[in-house]
């Protein structure tokens, strides 16, 4: 076990579930290496900290993390409140990664692991023999680090899901990339709301950072006349396309789908059902066409937001004996669980280190990156995860294997899947 090797544990990445992660390693006396890419901690929260989560602090903040606070002096943020992204990167996870002092490593990039002097073929003394984990840093210096064991807590924030239909990228859509984007928009940014004003912009997808855009440009529509949004979703309209308004019991969620329905129904975005893209054209005027495969045509294009999802990037683990599913990309004995044909945020049933087990002993993948395409993750579900792996390194199996989280039930919960996905202005955000 972890706790005998005189090896740390490696974690990747320094936001919620990678930190909450370092701190119950903390907290069961195990060392610990975060190797975080980006200058401060939670670097991918901070791209979209202009927006609202749906979360409340009290499902927001880990329990060991606000130990682990606790003697620095920290405040804890008012539990009912409903943080952004920026305040909760400023007000828990950089002070939290603080309190982990230099066992965070900023600017630092894992580009590959694997079983020292074993690649993925080799069978023999494989188990005995601890990780290698090669790092880059900021200025191209390359380092090598031996691990116990590797939490891999970097998420799928830099690997969006293209327009196309099938999974691939639509034709023309990196042609046109200039005009393409996969964010939510800052319209607090003065260029980007320069960007879409007086601008006829279609979004492409059909979970909560559709319905925060829509909203989001609803609410520029009002003020800038010309701005309309032409929203394209594969699926139909149905009773459960806006998510379990009224009856979500995370009230902010139910409101962003109801805000989202606002839009349509007030004129400000036109939504065209079925639509599956297939080809991005500049038409003789200069603006864009999004093409779908039946022929049917959304001209008059200026920009082009393309909310269809997140997806894992497993390249640096190719040495790793993993499991992951076929569909989802998930663990494999996680993925019947969190089936976004079966499952919303509510129903997915709380699980640890025995449903993140991989052939290769000591590796698990945890938060958002566990949930590989599935869209229905929530930070307390991260928590939970982390709670279980730290208690399974510390061979304390009995804490692995108990439940320690109640999820509330959330009605539908459709969504292109960011962490604690962002909210429109009227608050909340998604999984």
């Amino acid at each position: 076990m972890s706790e005998s090797t005189g090896l740390p544990v490696l974690v990747i990445g320094a936001g919620p579930v990678g930190l909450a992660a370092a701190a119950r390693l903390v907290e069961r006396g195990l060392d610990v290496v975060v190797a975080e890419s980006g200058a401060a901690a939670g670097a991918a929260v901070r791209e979209w900290g202009h927006v609202r989560l749906f979360s409340t602090w009290s499902e927001l903040v880990d329990p060991a993390a606000a130990k682990l606070l606790t003697p620095t002096g920290w405040t804890s943020p008012d539990p009912d409140a409903y943080p952004t992204g920026a305040d909760w990167a400023e007000r828990y996870l950089q002070p939290l990664a603080d309190a982990l002092g230099d066992r965070v490593r900023y600017r630092t990039t894992v580009t590959g692991i694997a079983r020292t002097g074993r690649d993925r073929v080799v069978d023999s003394g494989r188990a005995e023999q601890p990780f290698t984990v090669h790092l880059t840093t900021a200025d191209g210096t390359e380092h090598r680090l031996a691990a116990s064991a590797v939490i891999d807590a970097s998420g799928t924030w830099t690997t969006p899901s293209p327009a196309g239909a099938d999974g691939l990228p639509a034709l023309g859509e990196k042609t046109h990339a200039a005009r393409i984007a996969y964010r939510i928009p800052d319209l607090n940014d003065p260029a980007q709301q320069a960007r879409y004003a007086g601008k006829r912009t279609a979004v492409v997808g059909s979970g909560a950072s559709a319905f925060t855009a829509l909203a989001t440009l609803a609410d520029l529509a009002k003020a800038e006349p010309g701005t309309h949004t032409v929203w394209a979703l594969r699926r139909g309209i149905s009773g459960s396309t806006f998510g379990g308004g009224t009856a979500d019991q995370l009230p902010a969620r139910g409101a962003l789908g109801l805000a989202a329905k606002a839009a349509v129904a007030g004129g400000h975005a036109t939504a065209l059902t079925g639509f599956r893209a297939t080809a991005v054209e500049r038409t003789a005027d200069g603006r864009l066409a999004l093409v779908a495969d039946n022929g049917v045509r959304a001209d008059a294009l200026d920009e082009i937001i393309v909310l269809t999802g997140l997806r894992p990037d497993h390249s640096f683990l190719s040495e790793l004996r993993l499991h992951l599913d076929e569909r989802l990309q998930a663990p494999a004995a996680l993925a019947p669980l969190i089936d976004p044909n079966q499952h919303s945020c509510g129903s997915v049933e709380p699980h640890g280190a025995a449903q993140l087990t991989h052939p290769e002993e000591g590796v698990f993948l945890v938060g958002q990156k566990s949930y590989g395409r599935a869209p229905t993750f929530l930070a307390l579900t991260g928590y939970e995860q982390v709670r279980s792996v730290a208690a399974h390194l510390a061979g304390d199996h009995e804490a692995a294997a108990r439940v320690e989280l109640t999820l509330p039930e959330t009605g539908v919960c459709g969504g292109a899947g960011l962490f604690d996905q962002p909210a429109p202005t009227a608050g909340g955000g998604c999984c």
